[in-house]
């Protein structure tokens, strides 16, 4: 991938001929010298390395925070890039204030990312300042100086000072922000698409998200050529039609979980989300890297496949659609081809009356890998199931569809009696092995314990959990 990646930093224009796989952070701080913005576990789990990206949306630049050790710099052209350097002022902000009074940073190596986060947070239009609010602005973050106690004590103190003058216009006005942001739409409009590829036809790796490949592949990546494929826009979106839900392969995790289809097919999408990562890692992972990655524990994928989605596959002018019931060959092994790009994802609209769920355990609570996760959608009619697609994630070596489970628990009652015969069936089917996440028995355990969480959790008024143990 070669070209002029052209963006801005802060307030500053910049131009630069730098390797598009080079790391956003290592730009920072080796090139443009700007220290603040810290290097720590270089793998999205600190928080310490935090930044804004704004990006055009219509006539508004939205600003979202990102893990700055796990994104290109190709894809910052036409965006603006903002640093702890480009959030201060002559006074503390108040949302350094809030942290200087609560005592709410002792060695300050994690604190610029932790203000670049609040400070996504109180930029966003319209956004209500709660408690909950804010542990989900610094869900990823860790401090181990002063602890999580003081900088969720945080809230009452923005509240106080920045109340309902949320959004970026607000804080411009205020002298929270500098006046530069209000320049930002039309700076941005002025910056042409990014240029050709000068020629060249197959790029050495293809990158969306990068949360996973710049784990895997980091030291490599500036090296060698790369496609950075959220210079796509097309790529991006969601939109119903034609008895499908349409998701470009570049949505986010957040963007899918905050969409209003979405959350009327899946209502509890967003506490899904928050157990499966951070803010920071949702605005950067992808839906397409998700599957692609092929990971038997994909979350997004398990979801995806309960649903039955389809996938749509481009290779220059030519296209075609996979059923992603079909996709996973063997672990790591896909049906696809290494110049293809997926390009859309398409969710069959479902029956009324159908009911979405999605379960998942880990060693813990949140952003951590699944030991097992399961999806499911289930129609039901007069208490008997007439359509069912289940999933499972950590039981093989691929996301596994559970072909001979759902066609046992087709046509049958919802009951705790049909959920138990369904267990040897459901067994026979996995092949779980042991490993850190867990032993092999622990996850056999696991798939039944998570077939009667869907159902008990879906249909409530038709059974609960005390309805297994008393048959034992």
């Amino acid at each position: 991938m070669a070209g002029m990646v052209h963006f801005f930093l802060n307030g500053e224009e910049v131009q630069t001929t730098e390797a598009a796989g080079i790391l956003v952070l290592d730009y920072l701080r080796q090139r443009a010298q700007l220290m603040g913005t810290k290097e720590g576990c270089r793998e999205g789990d600190c928080g310490a390395c935090a930044v804004l990206i704004g990006e055009l949306e219509g006539e508004r630049v939205v600003y979202k925070p990102v893990t700055s050790c796990l994104m290109p710099l190709g894809e910052l052209h036409g965006r603006h890039l903002v640093t702890i350097e480009g959030l201060n002022g002559e006074a503390l902000s108040p949302v350094q204030q809030a942290i200087v009074d609560e005592g709410a940073t002792q060695c300050g190596f994690c604190t610029p990312g932790i203000v670049v986060s609040l400070m996504g947070y109180v930029m966003e239009d319209g956004a209500e300042i709660t408690s909950n609010g804010v542990k989900a602005a610094l869900s990823g973050h860790l401090c181990r100086c002063t602890g999580y106690r003081s900088l969720k004590q945080v809230e009452p103190y923005l509240k106080a000072s920045i109340g309902e003058e949320t959004g970026i216009e607000a804080l411009v006005a205020n002298g929270v922000l500098s006046a530069y942001f209000l320049d930002m739409p039309e700076r941005l409009r002025a910056i042409p698409p990014f240029g050709s590829q000068n020629g060249q036809v197959s790029p050495e790796v293809f990158i969306a998200g990068g949360t996973d490949i710049y784990v895997q592949q980091g030291d490599a990546l500036p090296e060698i050529q790369v496609h950075v494929l959220n210079l796509h826009p097309e790529m991006k979106g969601i939109s119903r039609r034609a008895g499908y839900l349409h998701v470009g392969a570049l949505t986010t995790f957040e963007e899918f979980a905050r969409d209003p289809e979405v959350i009327r097919l899946i209502p509890e999408i967003q506490d899904y989300m928050f157990l499966i990562a951070s803010w920071q890692i949702r605005n950067r992972a992808t839906l397409g890297g998700n599957i692609i990655n092929a990971s038997p524990i994909g979350d997004m994928t398990v979801l995806l496949l309960a649903l039955e989605a389809l996938l749509v596959f481009r290779d220059g002018q030519t296209s075609r659609t996979v059923p992603m019931t079909r996709f996973f060959k063997g672990y790591k092994q896909l049906d696809r081809s290494p110049s293809e790009i997926l390009t859309e994802i398409l969710i069959p609209e479902p029956a009324a009356r159908t009911r979405v769920g999605w379960e998942k355990v880990s060693k813990r609570k949140c952003l951590d890998i699944a030991s097992v996760n399961s999806a499911i959608k289930v129609r039901c009619e007069d208490g008997v199931i007439q359509e069912i697609g289940l999933a499972m994630g950590g039981v093989a070596p691929v996301p596994l569809y559970m072909k001979e489970t759902m066609a046992f628990l087709t046509g049958r009652p919802i009951s705790a009696e049909t959920v138990q015969e369904a267990f040897p069936i459901a067994q026979r089917e996995v092949a779980p092995i042991s490993d850190v996440r867990g032993s092999a028995a622990y996850k056999r355990l696991l798939v039944r314990q998570l077939l009667m969480a869907h159902f008990t959790r879906l249909f409530p008024e038709l059974m609960q959990a005390r309805d297994f143990y008393e048959t034992y």
